[in-house]
This record gives structure tokens, C-alpha cells and sequence, in this order.
């Protein structure tokens, strides 16, 4: 099968198209139940780059194919999951989603519905699964108002959609006009810039209090600003570190004001808690089939060029979702 393989650690100039066998086996992730897919999409996102120079915690040794989401058919499901061959789907493969064919996580993967593209498809688990998850760890109630930063990328629409659809106010931290088009398009409230005094502007926008809650995949020197963003009480969740850079905290800021920072990795939390998985796919799946959750493609690449897509993420070019199409659309 043909694949888009990172042959080298070097960054996306590291991968190649070549044929490779097919998966064997299950995902390493998926105590031994095996879940076949027969890509149309793949997913790019910030995780698949930082693999490629080998910086990512999870990441695969070379030759592997790169792309951590899916959204095919299924070939060949394990008992119990829920699914069956012929359903059309989308999940997390964590790698190998560029392919062919590639191997899934039962787990997280959910069934996609028939209003729903198959690069709609590519863009949703991950990212929605982040943003959920991310506004469920802060303890989000309805009514609050969210800021949200790399509000135009994958992980900030999809933030931006959920904050809506459950009841909340959001504002939208960007740095262009393109990415304010965007992120406005995703159903922000207000939007703000990054280029200028962002924090006064949020506090204009909230009577001088601040926002309740931060979702933050950007990390770097707008940390700070991002405590003094929020109201007494507020939380702050770090999703990623986008920018490059990790920050450091006082903890004297957080004592000042009751603010809260709190660390948003899924895996963990649910091999601890694993009914949350359930929750989770039981929530995409029904929001995706009602249409509150629809995901923003910003660009959409065929296999041959799945360095460009790789690179994409790499100059903060991207607006919605990068997805490379394996099967090119009918």
C-alpha cells in the first residue's frame, strides 16, 4: 500500500510516498483488539510534526507513516467496540494515518455522520476530543466566558464551536485578519489581537473582571498575560506548547487571585479514568450528527505532498484544520 513515510528524523523534508506492507497486527495502544481502517483522510496536527524530529513523548521510530487521525471505513473491527465493517468512521491512530490503510484506536474512535465529509472527518477527534476535554477538566459551566488562544488552528475552532454550542461566551485571541475571518467563521464572540494590548482589550470586553477561563495550545511569553487575563477564580488550562516555548509560573500569582492552572492531557486521565472515553465519544458522536460541532477544513493536500502539510503546521500558516486526502474525493 502506498503511504507517506518518515524515513529520518528530520523533519517533514524526512518523509517520502513509498509502498510499504500493510498493518499487522493492532495498535500498539489497543491491547491487542484490532481496528483496520481504510483511510480516505488523514489528520495533520501539531503532535505529527514534533514527531518528525523525534519530540514528541508518543512518537513511532523511522520508517513510520505520519498522521495521528483518521476517517475511513472500517475493515475489520474487534468484538465489543461498537463497530463493524462498513461503518464509516473517525479517530486517532496517534501515527500511520497516512496510508492506505492504518490501524486505530478502539477507544477513540467514534462513527462519522453521513452529512459529515471525510476531511470533516479527519478533523474531528482530536481536536474536539481536546477542546472537550480541556473545557472539562477547567470545569466549564454555561454562562462563562472562554478566551481562547490559536483560536484560528485546528484546536481553537473547534474550542470556539463547543464553547457555543454549551452555552458559553468566547473571545478569540489571533493575529491577522485571516485568522480573525476564522476564527469569527468558528463562532467566536469577540476577537482580539496578539499584535497589541490584548489583556486590556479582554478586560474591556468583560467590565473590567477578566474572563473566567483561559484554553491555551500556544504556551510562550503570552502565559503571563494570560493569568493577568483572568477574573478572581479563573482557571487556565495548558493544552500544548504551539510557540515553542514552555512557561514557568509564580505561584504567588495564583495565590493573589484564587486562579487555578491545569495541565490537559487525555491519555493519562483515561487510563485512570477510562469511562471518561465513553463520555467523550458518546458526546462528539451526538454533537456531530446534530450539527453543533462541524469541522473547519483550512486546507486540504493530496498524499504527495504530506511535507507541505507537515510544514504548514510549522510556519503557523494554518487556518482550520490541515488534512492530506489519501483517497482523493469522488
Amino acid at each position: 500500500m502506498r503511504a507517506f513515510v518518515i524515513k529520518e528524523l528530520t523533519g517533514p523534508g524526512g518523509g517520502v510516498v513509498a509502498d510499504v506492507p500493510e498493518p499487522a497486527g493492532a495498535h500498539p495502544w489497543a491491547d491487542g483488539r484490532r481496528l483496520l481502517i481504510e483511510v480516505h483522510a488523514a489528520g495533520v496536527s501539531f503532535p505529527d510534526l514534533l514527531q518528525t524530529r523525534g519530540e514528541y513523548q508518543h512518537g513511532a521510530p523511522p520508517p513510520y507513516a505520519a498522521g495521528g487521525e483518521v476517517a475511513g471505513v472500517v475493515l475489520e473491527a474487534p468484538e465489543g467496540s461498537g463497530l463493524v465493517p462498513g461503518d464509516r468512521v473517525a479517530g486517532l491512530t496517534i501515527w500511520g494515518a497516512m496510508a492506505e490503510r492504518a490501524l486505530a484506536l478502539p477507544q477513540y474512535t467514534v462513527k462519522l455522520p453521513a452529512t459529515m465529509s471525510w476531511a470533516e472527518g479527519a478533523a474531528l477527534h482530536l481536536n474536539y476530543a481536546t477542546a472537550w476535554f480541556s473545557l472539562h477538566r477547567v470545569r466549564f459551566q454555561e454562562g462563562e466566558t472562554v478566551l481562547v488562544h490559536g483560536a484560528s488552528g485546528g484546536v481553537g475552532t473547534a474550542t470556539l464551536q463547543l464553547v457555543r454550542a454549551l452555552g458559553g461566551r468566547s473571545i478569540a485571541v489571533v493575529s491577522s485578519d485571516d485568522k480573525e475571518r476564522m476564527a469569527l467563521q468558528a463562532g467566536a464572540d469577540e476577537v482580539v489581537r496578539s499584535t497589541a494590548d490584548w489583556v486590556d482589550r479582554v478586560r474591556d470586553l468583560t467590565g473590567g473582571r477578566g474572563v473566567e477561563v483561559v484554553i491555551d495550545p500556544v504556551g510562550g511569553d503570552r502565559f503571563t498575560d494570560s493569568l493577568r487575563s483572568l477574573d478572581v477564580g479563573g482557571r487556565l488550562a495548558v493544552v500544548g506548547f504551539a510557540d515553542g516555548g514552555i512557561p514557568t509560573v509564580k505561584v504567588n500569582r495564583l495565590l493573589l487571585r484564587d486562579l487555578s492552572v491545569v495541565g490537559v492531557a487525555l491519555a493519562p486521565y483515561a487510563e485512570r479514568y477510562p469511562a471518561i472515553t465513553r463520555t467523550l465519544n458518546d458526546t462528539l458522536e451526538r454533537m456531530a450528527a446534530d450539527g453543533r460541532i462541524k469541522p473547519l477544513v483550512g486546507r486540504c493536500l493530496p498524499l504527495e505532498q504530506g511535507a507541505e502539510a507537515l510544514r504548514l503546521i510549522e510556519r503557523r500558516e494554518a487556518l482550520g484544520k490541515v488534512v492530506v486526502e489519501v483517497r482523493p474525493s469522488s
